[in-house]
């Protein structure tokens, strides 16, 4: 956990190890995702959001790095940029053009039911009968 690499622009998880006091974020920034913007020795600068009243404000934290691990939030992001880079360079050496853009699902193919009318129940509720005795 110590020997990992942090870069300005990674994105890191804070996930308090309660093992180590020092360099302890407040409760609040534990289980967030943000943007490392400093690295120093032994601690890491990390810049996040925070939503109070109707706004989203930028905060930066200083964390000590046992507090912070690499986050996985972007490994399909960069897959994918991976992969649309390689269909777009082989479809420039056959001489097409292709659209790397994900398309939404769309509705579901139309189904038709048969039924004879003997197989259809009718779901009526029961007429109100008064009964005073």
């Amino acid at each position: 956990r110590y020997l990992a690499t942090f870069k300005r622009g990674d994105y890191v998880d804070i996930v308090v190890d309660p093992a180590v006091q020092k360099g302890m974020p407040f409760s609040f920034y534990h289980g967030r995702t943000g943007v490392v913007f400093n690295v120093n020795r032994n601690a890491l600068g990390v810049e996040m959001t925070k939503i109070v009243g109707n706004r989203q404000l930028r905060k930066r934290i200083h964390v000590n790095i046992a507090h912070v691990r690499k986050s996985r939030c972007n490994e399909d992001f960069l897959r994918r940029v991976k992969d649309n880079d390689r269909k777009k360079q082989d479809a420039k050496l056959l001489g097409k053009t292709i659209s790397v853009k994900r398309v939404p699902e769309g509705p579901k193919d139309m189904k038709i039911v048969m039924a004879t009318p003997d197989e259809v129940e009718v779901l009526t509720p029961l007429p109100f009968i008064e009964n005073y005795f």
